[in-house]
């Protein structure tokens, strides 16, 4: 795909993903203890993979703006009178972005040095 359908799809998610994050969510809390950590966790692992593939950016930004997104998401939450704001939520988020590009710097084959 191209950088430019990534920066759509995106969008696309970054709309998607604060709708959910903004809805009133019923029933599926009762799965599991935590569930919506885990949720923030991926959710932000998908979102660092799509916008590394979007942005030509310094991964300090991205992770830095990911951040930012999820610190938004805890402030809206918290303005909402069906939600509450959670430091918990906002270091699954910062963790699944971390995760991602952690993974991402382990298993990219580093450039050799022609002068080796």
């Amino acid at each position: 795909m191209t950088r430019r359908v990534y920066q759509a799809v995106f969008l696309l998610s970054i709309v998607a993903f604060t709708f959910l994050f903004a809805k009133e969510i019923k029933g599926a809390a009762n799965l599991f203890p935590h569930i919506d950590k885990v949720a923030h966790f991926g959710i932000f692992f998908v979102l660092a993979i799509i916008m590394d593939k979007a942005f030509k950016l310094p991964l300090y930004a991205q992770i830095l703006l990911l951040a930012g997104y999820g610190a938004s998401i805890e402030i809206m939450q918290d303005a909402l009178p069906y939600r509450q704001a959670s430091i918990g939520d906002f270091i699954a988020d910062f963790a699944g972005a971390a995760s991602y590009f952690l993974l991402r710097v382990i298993f990219t084959p580093r450039k050799k040095n022609p002068y080796d």
